[in-house]
């Protein structure tokens, strides 16, 4: 009898989930909030004293702080951005009217208006220093890869938000006090008493350090997002979680920071002008977080254009602000960011435009199975013995680079399989589910399609027995195909999914070379070839040990005589040898174009012989590896 679940067992699993949130909410304290809560550190320090004509001055700068804290980093993004990614729920309105009540409560007298009341040139120019309380605020949403929401908003509600508003009250009562003080009078570090000053400097050095953390994920996640995309060069992705997929370590970025930081440290040699690139990197970041979730609200969320419109003219006006003070200090260290996001925005648009072209040129420009299933033969291409493994990104039709080399040199393998790799975003595919095969034409022409699905934490493309893997799904399809004709036998575009383990005598025997013994089917030298495209012009070639041999199952009833003849087939084309095919591009600019798309083209070329090879050529070896060059005329 089935018993009904547990009161406790519930409790239990409610409790686990609440423990490991608070246990992420305590990790994002260094990853997340990190640079967030270094900011009292450099805030006030990068206003110049001169501005501090009176206690008051003091005062109105924390009103700054605090609506500027609690606009832009509580109420956009901790309640209204982190929703993007929550099935499009607005913030919560109680929760929204409690908020407001407590903070027109603690705002007695609003200090904000006389700042603006007495505003002249060198205090509006402050307000780029103001806009520093807010570096880090949007970690919150580009480290979503790496934490939950849940995780994310307790931390900065319940911890970040009072502790940094204390803070930043703290010294502005301490200012109050000194504001007369001498030129370059650090506040902070004066308000520390002295025997506990040199605590403090290690502390902040440290503070400092783990701050740095907080950007430093989210560019990785920033980047690979990119790179999926198609608008970042091929760069090494460590996926450092089996759980969640968007925890990623990329080694060349990192490196990458790391030399833009010296580059910033020692060519500035100054906290104001490193602070003023900040700023003006701050709220342009603000700005298109902005301007995208009013897109969100009114395409994805589906609401009112009324909506959608006030967030974007209430933020906008608060960022436009900030952006006319920024803009004050474009001379003095601000004009950094701009050269660097040229930069960033060349590489990006370089690479997805050439990328996209290529692609479009693969689609346009490949021929149908037909070509080579019927028409081939009749030209004279004839079939050699071995297997021919075309590494190719489309799923349908035959690639130009492939056609290209037939047509100039008139031969293929006796078996061809067309291997494609498609990620899923899931950690890992289980083997049962990796691989999808099909065939090109009809069974006679031993020619195969297969789609390797694999997830992020998955390193098949680097396994030594990849091939062996490749084989065994076509030796099941072969074999599934014969067992139910109609329903299995699949035309170009149809996919079947091999890899559940089929009955004893259904598919292919895998043995280890020093396990054949002599008279086992098809036992013929211990030896393969690996064949590259020499072979294919009567040049010798080097002789390499395979480890894993297959066999027909000696006697099996289960097994038709035309099944046993493919695999019979696919077994001999194995032992003859296996080459592996890959297109080499060479992008070249059609006559005429402008220059704009030249340049865009060059600057392609040249991140594509710089960057990381594709994956899949990493660990093929060399002596059966045929790389067919082919121009790209765009």
């Amino acid at each position: 009898m089935d018993h009904p679940p547990s009161r406790t067992t519930s409790s239990d699993g409610l409790k686990e989930t609440w423990r490991h949130a608070l246990v992420l909410s305590f990790q994002t304290l260094g990853v997340v909030y990190g640079r967030l809560s270094t900011a009292p550190l450099y805030v006030f320090g990068t206003i110049q004293t001169k501005d501090f004509k009176s206690n008051e001055i003091a005062y109105e700068y924390f009103s700054f702080i605090f609506w500027t804290l609690t606009v832009v980093s509580l109420l956009k993004y901790t309640f209204i951005v982190l929703r993007a990614d929550d099935n499009g729920e607005d913030v919560p309105v109680p929760s929204a009217c409690v908020i407001t009540v407590c903070l027109f409560i603690l705002q007695h007298y609003v200090y904000m208006y006389r700042f603006v009341r007495n505003i002249n040139k060198d205090r509006w120019k402050s307000l780029g220093s103001i806009l520093l309380c807010t570096a880090g605020s949007e970690t919150m949403f580009t480290d979503l890869g790496h934490f939950p929401k849940r995780s994310i908003k307790i931390t900065f509600v319940c911890l970040i938000y009072p502790v940094l508003i204390l803070c930043y009250a703290g010294q502005a009562a301490f200012i109050s006090k000194h504001w007369n003080g001498p030129e370059n009078f650090n506040h902070l570090s004066e308000s520390i008493p002295k025997h506990l000053r040199h605590v403090f400097i290690l502390l902040s050095l440290l503070a400092s350090a783990v701050g740095s953390q907080a950007t430093i994920p989210a560019s990785f996640s920033i980047i690979n997002q990119c790179r999926a995309l198609s608008c970042f060069p091929r760069v090494k992705v460590i996926h450092t979680s089996d759980k969640r997929h968007g925890q990623v370590y990329i080694p060349d970025v990192n490196w990458l920071l790391m030399a833009l930081s010296l580059s910033i440290t020692l060519g500035f040699h100054d906290i104001t002008r490193i602070a003023n690139a900040a700023g003006m990197a701050i709220v342009f970041g603000m700005i298109v977080t902005t301007c995208m979730m009013s897109l969100v609200m009114a395409l994805y969320w589906e609401k009112s254009l009324f909506i959608s419109g006030f967030f974007l003219m209430f933020f906008g006006f608060v960022e436009a602000v900030y952006v006319s003070a920024c803009m004050l200090s474009f001379h003095k260290g601000a004009w950094y960011l701009f050269v660097l996001s040229a930069v960033s925005f060349t590489i990006m648009l370089a690479w997805h435009y050439g990328t996209m072209k290529k692609y479009e040129f693969d689609l346009q420009n490949k021929v149908s199975t037909e070509w080579l299933t019927d028409y081939s033969p009749g030209l004279g291409v004839s079939r050699v013995p071995g297997i021919g493994l075309i590494y190719t990104d489309i799923v349908m039709g035959i690639p130009a680079f492939f056609s290209h080399f037939i047509t100039n040199l008139p031969a293929f393998h006796q078996v061809l399989i067309f291997v494609s790799f498609k990620p899923q975003p899931v950690p890992c595919v289980p083997p049962s589910q990796r691989y999808c095969v099909g065939r090109v034409g009809g069974k006679d022409y031993r020619i195969y399609r297969c789609i390797v699905r694999y997830g992020y934490c998955d390193q098949v493309r680097d396994t030594d027995d990849f091939e062996e893997q490749i084989i065994g799904s076509i030796g099941e399809y072969i074999s599934l195909d014969e067992s139910d004709c109609e329903s299995l036998t699949s035309p170009e575009g149809r996919m079947v999914i091999v890899g559940t383990p089929l009955l004893e005598g259904h598919a292919l025997i895998p043995v280890d070379d020093t396990n054949l013994v002599s008279g086992s089917t098809n036992a013929a030298n211990n030896e393969t070839l690996a064949i590259p495209v020499g072979d294919l012009i009567g040049r010798n070639t080097p002789v390499r040990r395979k480890k894993v041999r297959f066999l027909i199952p000696e006697s099996s009833p289960r097994l038709r005589e035309s099944v046993r003849d493919e695999l019979q087939e696919l077994i001999n084309a194995r032992e003859s040898g296996t080459a592996y095919f890959l297109g080499q591009s060479h992008l070249t600019v059609r006559n005429g174009s402008n220059f704009f798309k030249k340049f865009l083209i060059m600057a392609y070329v040249f991140l594509d012989k710089n960057c990381r090879e594709p994956p899949v050529a990493l660990n093929i070896p060399h002596a059966a590896l045929v790389e067919v060059g082919m121009v790209y005329i765009i």
